[in-house]
């Protein structure tokens, strides 16, 4: 089994970074598809970059560029550099492993969620 672990979030002024980390546990990680979902309140938990067990990175919003997931397999690490943070950007946002993220799959693994704020 798989245990995911958010770190990295925090309060910051619109323009800011952010460099998310999640770090994996459990012998499948490299078989599965990595993915950050996020919530900001009253909406649903959605899709917003993963990257494949092939190593494909698919955004799932759009991002004008400042945004950019990757992953490590040998350091068991999912990331997610944020640059030029507004507010809609605030969030929850999710670590996630599973099958098919980028077709009809859902996650079988969540972390517990790191929140983003950014402040006008």
């Amino acid at each position: 089994q798989v245990q995911l672990v958010e770190s990295g979030g925090g309060l910051v002024q619109t323009g800011g970074s952010l460099r998310l980390s999640c770090a994996a546990s459990g012998s499948v990680f490299s078989g599965l598809t990595m993915a950050w979902y996020r919530q900001s309140p009253d909406l649903a938990r959605t899709f917003f970059a993963g990257v494949s067990q092939e190593g494909n990175a698919i955004y799932g919003a759009p991002v004008k560029g400042r945004f950019i997931v990757s992953r490590d397999n040998a350091k068991n690490k999912l990331s997610l550099q944020m640059g030029a943070l507004a507010p809609e950007d605030t969030a929850t946002y999710y670590c996630a492993a599973g099958k098919h993220l980028f077709t009809d799959g859902r996650p079988t693994h969540w972390g517990q969620g790191t929140q983003v704020t950014v402040s006008s």
